[in-house]
């Protein structure tokens, strides 16, 4: 194992201390059965969510020094190179690679992060932080998003390692900091300053493995959103409170701004992917019809159920206002509104599509009403006929006897940066059948987060014949 101790500064790059390389058997182990595998991935899962290791958005969170050092000690005596980053005190990732037999192979990594976001305890069953095995269920915080699929990373590299199989191509395991926000002290950082750690030709990360539809397909995020934040600045005219009438009140310039954003149908796309998944849900003939037409999709949504808010954010630039700030008295009228939007956009959408939209929302209130910030992430998107994505294809087959269907996360991974990079990034997983796409996307960041151990074995299993795959 060749490890790099922890930096003796921020960023820094300490010396190595060289030992001895992979294992190396007469002959191979088998592969670990589906229950063994599960066992681990419970096992390390659980130890995770009680280390706790909350990212509130403040440098001083997070804590993930605790998660990379019990990666450490399930990646112990391998013979693989491990070396920390840790660009600010406490937001320690961890690189660790799996050296295969041909420089020329493909390359993969796995990245899992290892932070947290913060939770309400008064509105969980169980201890957040508690880990607790109940009725064949892990509960707490990041059982979905992603501890579990982190710890499946861990356990299928270990058993590799140590099953004496020399792969032909690179396995690179990536436990990262800081993906809960923005990925400023993880995988960007990374990217930006020591991108040889993860240069690999392909990526696998969250999350996929959803059943979807009477034929129970899985989905593969393949892509997601970009995004776009904006902050308004409501400007209206201060005054006293006890004279309301006439008044220039920017909270209420504020609510009506927010409400024509909310009620705004913007344009529509309907993509490939979006056929795709819709055809995966073998709806009846009428309804999925109008889901396909632009004219007609908004007034289709309720017909989906829980899936109507995947729906439409697959579909249209979604803007969500987050935050409002206003007023400073009981008896002043606030002179000054500041709300903030979350803006994710589809492919090919460009900040003149954004401010476009706001334009068109806003109407005669523009003149009250000034946007502020030009930040602007494109959207990302991999292929599907490479071989990484035959590989996902061939395990889910094998292991759940299920297609697999490409899909577009709304949200943000830490895939983007990679695919912006050129390298195809795949949203990985397998889920027993009892889930259901609503309950799973309800789960990240809610109250009662957890995972079956059926899904952590099927995920550890299908990886593992997804890593021998591809890397050969």
């Amino acid at each position: 194992m060749t490890v790099a101790a922890r930096p003796a500064a921020p960023g820094t790059r300490p010396g190595t201390r060289a030992t001895p390389g992979p294992r190396v058997l007469a002959e191979p182990a088998p592969a670990p059965s589906r229950t063994e595998l599960a066992g681990r991935t419970t096992e390390l899962l659980q130890a995770m969510i009680r280390n706790g290791c909350v990212n509130d958005g403040t440098v001083g969170s997070g804590h993930e020094a605790r998660n990379a050092r019990a990666v450490a000690d399930v990646l112990d005596g391998l013979g693989l190179e491990v070396e920390w980053v840790e660009p600010q005190p406490g937001r320690t990732s961890l690189v660790a690679r799996l050296r295969g037999t041909d420089p020329g192979a493909p390359s993969l990594a796995l990245v899992g992060h290892t932070d947290v976001v913060p939770v309400e305890p008064e509105g969980w069953t169980r201890d957040p932080f508690g880990g607790e095995l109940v009725d064949g269920w892990v509960w707490g915080r990041g059982a979905i998003d992603m501890l579990g699929l982190t710890s499946a990373f861990t356990v299928v590299t270990r058993a590799i390692a140590e099953s004496g199989h020399r792969l032909r191509g690179d396995l690179v395991l990536a436990a990262v900091a800081d993906e809960e926000h923005g990925s400023t002290w993880g995988v960007d950082w990374i990217t930006q300053h020591r991108y040889d750690l993860v240069d690999v030709d392909a990526v696998l990360t969250e999350s996929g493995g959803v059943p979807l539809g009477p034929r129970g397909s899985r989905t593969v995020a393949v892509g997601e959103k970009g995004g776009a934040g904006r902050r308004l600045r409501v400007v209206g005219r201060p005054g006293h409170g006890s004279g309301p009438y006439g008044s220039l009140n920017a909270i209420v310039l504020a609510a009506e701004a927010v409400r024509r954003i909310t009620a705004h149908r913007g344009p529509v796309v309907i993509g490939d992917l979006w056929r795709r998944y819709v055809d995966a849900l073998d709806l009846a003939p009428d309804v999925r019809a109008a889901l396909l037409d632009p004219a007609r999709i908004d007034d289709a949504l309720p017909a989906l159920g829980a899936l109507a808010s995947v729906a439409h954010a697959t579909t249209h630039t979604t803007v969500a206002p987050t935050v409002l700030h206003a007023g400073s008295k009981p008896n002043v009228i606030p002179g000054l509104a500041e709300v903030t939007l979350d803006i994710r956009v589809l492919p090919g959408a460009t900040p003149q599509d954004v401010a476009d939209l706001l334009d068109d929302a806003l109407g005669d209130l523009r003149e009250h009403v000034h946007v502020e910030g030009d930040w602007f992430g494109e959207a990302s998107q991999s292929p599907t006929d490479g071989a990484a994505y035959a590989a996902i294809e061939r395990a889910v087959r094998a292991h759940a006897g299920a297609d697999v269907v490409p899909v577009l996360g709304t949200g943000g991974t830490d895939g983007r940066f990679f695919r912006r990079r050129g390298v195809p990034a795949y949203g990985f997983g397998l889920l027993s059948e009892q889930w259901d796409p609503g309950v799973f996307r309800s789960l990240f960041h809610g109250n009662d987060e957890r995972v079956d151990v059926e899904s952590l074995g099927l995920t550890a299993t299908a990886l593992h014949d997804v890593v021998t795959s591809y890397l050969g």
